[in-house]
């Protein structure tokens, strides 16, 4: 039972090291893609109902129209106005594409009163639009 406890002990210590010792793989960017942000009043009505829906939580997702993918990223319901999302990558890897955002809060409120866009609640989400290229969408 003793050489059965320390064989244990050995396989689990190796194991161990063999995956700390591990690098972890980025993929490998193939090309950015070319993006547009798309604002309210040029959304399909079908995405734009979807979008609506789903605001009040964190959501991403994807949408294709006429040869064209649309990837959306909320950030669900906020307490206050003046976030932006800032957009890190949109790029194509060997079989997906990569999409990675940050959201930014609002600017240090100084002694001047907020803007009335900034007061209140708010649902920040970006739609980029891109090409349709039949592949899936990773979100980082």
């Amino acid at each position: 039972m003793r050489k059965l406890t320390v064989g244990l002990l050995f396989v689990m210590m190796v194991t161990a090291l063999g995956c700390s010792n591990r690098k972890e793989e980025k993929p490998q960017v193939l090309e950015k893609l070319d993006f547009s942000v798309v604002s309210d009043e040029c959304l399909p009505e079908e995405l734009k109902t979807e979008i609506d829906k789903k605001k009040a939580q964190p959501f991403q997702m994807t949408f294709m129209d006429d040869g064209f993918l649309y990837i959306c990223i909320g950030y669900g319901e906020q307490k206050s106005g003046g976030y932006s999302i800032q957009v890190n990558a949109c790029n194509r890897l060997k079989n997906a594409i990569l999409v990675d955002t940050n959201l930014l809060g609002p600017k240090p409120k100084n002694t001047t009163r907020p803007k009335p866009k900034e007061e209140g609640k708010s649902y920040p989400y970006i739609v980029l639009k891109t090409k349709d290229i039949n592949l899936p969408v990773i979100f980082e």
